[in-house]
């Protein structure tokens, strides 16, 4: 478990590991009806992903969850850091590039050879802690059993 709280310009916001602290109804409101690349996915499937993950929640000075990110990963070779969601009332705050410092962190004395993330409009978040597009795009191929 990992708990990092940040000063500065970023408000005193805090990056946990710690499950207790995850407010997963709330994270399944936020994906489910404001991520679009999670619209209407279900609760169900929300726990069982928050469940099979290493999760990051972001927390006001308050204690408030004010933002999420979860990582699947085997912590030898791999990992995908996906569902990176920030509340709209703690937007441009600089929690979104904390959450992916927060699991830069987390992961590198893994040393893993690869960390996967998709991304529509948030390049520049991830760049700043040195994700980079990929190389050979024509290598990488996915399947997909659904839509959310």
């Amino acid at each position: 478990m990992i708990t990092r709280t940040a000063g500065g310009s970023h408000d005193g916001y805090e990056i946990s590991t710690d499950p207790g602290r995850l407010d997963t109804k709330l994270v399944h409101h936020w994906l489910s009806t404001d991520a679009f690349w999670a619209i209407g996915r279900s609760l169900e499937t929300v726990e069982r992903s928050v469940a099979a993950s290493v999760n990051f929640g972001a927390y006001d000075a308050g204690g408030r969850q004010a933002g999420y990110a979860r990582v699947v990963t085997d912590l030898a070779t791999f990992a995908w850091l996906c569902d990176v969601y920030v509340a709209p009332e703690h937007r441009g705050r600089g929690v979104g590039t904390l959450l992916a410092t927060a699991v830069r962190d987390h992961l590198a004395p893994h040393r893993l050879k690869r960390v996967l993330l998709s991304t529509l409009d948030a390049h520049e978040v991830y760049a700043r802690v040195g994700f980079a597009p990929v190389a050979n795009p024509e290598k990488l191929m996915m399947m997909s059993f659904s839509d959310s």
